[in-house]
């Protein structure tokens, strides 16, 4: 008699984002921790220039070497996901060979981060192919990509978060003193994004009024809308893993805090994958039992009013007097081996494979599409 075959996971990664490099990174830490004894597992790389190819199933080559991050070798056999009636496969094509498929696709594991793949546009290509896959579903992931309209939604919710402002590059183009009067009457010093990037790609502190322009053509290089926030003076930087659950309420992890050195102003790109011994973590997070129970409710909180599904990473700032304030939430948080979402779950007694293992269960268990 044969034996059921394995689950498929396919694990997509890279993209067209400026985060494509630290996808990889987060891939090669998930294909090392996945049990090949429970699941089948096709790596699957976007290069930078959007072509779907079958990558190595080798975690080693996506590691960060020095300062140099990893990349989808475009050169490989392309690949196509064909969805129909509820079903998927993976379908490779050579050049001079006959396509081949690798067999129907049970869940795809995205670890995409930035647009094209963490803002609900993968998603909706899966939800399209009814193919089952780890995470929130398009409208949390696209609310959770743009941090102008995740403030809206968390503040409609009645969340705290911090005092800002948007600015679009037409506003920024066409109407510049304007929106400069309006970014001056802020309080600073503050901080300008990109609305809709990740891992502090393009991020600038804003001290004083001479610095706005420059701060907001760097954001503009990344996004056509910037965040301008008020910056939380005085506060720490305090992270809460959050974690659906198959029938029952979504569950939280120790919160841990993020506290840079080295000459960082801010927790930046280089702190956060560069500069390890500049970023010190203290996990468990050193608070007050009260002020952790309710940033842990914050967390939960802020995971359905975005009408997420999986995990998410909520960060909030602690200020001095102990108020919680939701600073923004990711729902595709990094999994390298400085990311914070799988330490603060091992910290909460889930290890880095159970927490990959119980997220592709979650994905299974989950209906495609509206019904």
């Amino acid at each position: 008699m044969n034996e059921p075959r394995k689950p498929r996971v396919a694990v997509v990664f890279g993209g067209r984002s400026s985060e494509h490099g630290i996808s990889c990174v987060t891939a090669g830490s998930v294909l090392a921790a996945i049990d090949r004894d429970k699941y089948d597992v096709v790596p699957v790389g976007i290069a930078t220039d959007g072509r779907w190819v079958l990558e190595a199933d080798d975690a080693s080559r996506l590691a960060i070497s020095g300062s140099t991050l990893p990349e989808v070798d475009a050169s490989n056999a392309m690949v196509a996901l064909l969805g129909a009636a509820g079903s998927a496969d993976l379908v490779v094509t050579e050049a001079a060979e006959v396509p081949r498929t690798l067999g129907t696709v049970d869940v795809v594991f995205p670890l995409l981060h930035g647009p094209w793949g963490e803002d609900g546009t993968l998603q909706g290509m899966l939800e399209m192919a009814g193919v089952r896959y780890v995470g929130s579903g398009v409208l949390a992931s696209a609310v959770g990509m743009d941090k102008a309209y995740m403030k809206i939604v968390l503040e409609a919710a009645g969340l705290p978060v911090t005092r800002g402002i948007t600015v679009t590059r037409r506003e920024w183009d066409t109407d510049r003193v304007s929106t400069l009067t309006r970014i001056e009457e802020l309080d600073h010093p503050s901080f300008a994004k990109p609305a809709r990037g990740g891992s502090s790609i393009g991020i600038s502190k804003i001290h004083h009024q001479g610095e706005i322009a420059e701060a907001i053509e760097l954001a503009l290089e990344y996004d056509s809308k910037v965040l301008v926030e008020v910056a939380a003076v005085g506060a720490r930087e305090v992270e809460c893993g959050v974690l659906a659950t198959v029938d029952g309420d979504p569950e939280t992890s120790r919160p841990a805090e993020v506290r840079i050195g080295g000459g960082h102003e801010f927790y930046d790109f280089e702190a956060k994958y560069l500069a390890d011994q500049d970023t010190e973590v203290d996990l468990p997070a050193d608070l007050p039992p009260e002020v952790e129970q309710e940033l842990r409710r914050l967390a939960v909180r802020a995971f359905e009013a975005l009408s997420c599904e999986g995990l998410a990473r909520v960060d909030f700032f602690v200020l001095p007097d102990h108020t919680v304030v939701i600073n923004e939430l990711n729902t595709m948080p990094g999994f390298t081996p400085t990311s914070m979402f799988p330490q603060m779950w091992a910290e909460s007694g889930v290890s880095y494979p159970e927490l990959v293992d119980r997220l592709i269960t979650l994905a299974l268990e989950r209906d495609t599409g509206l019904r």
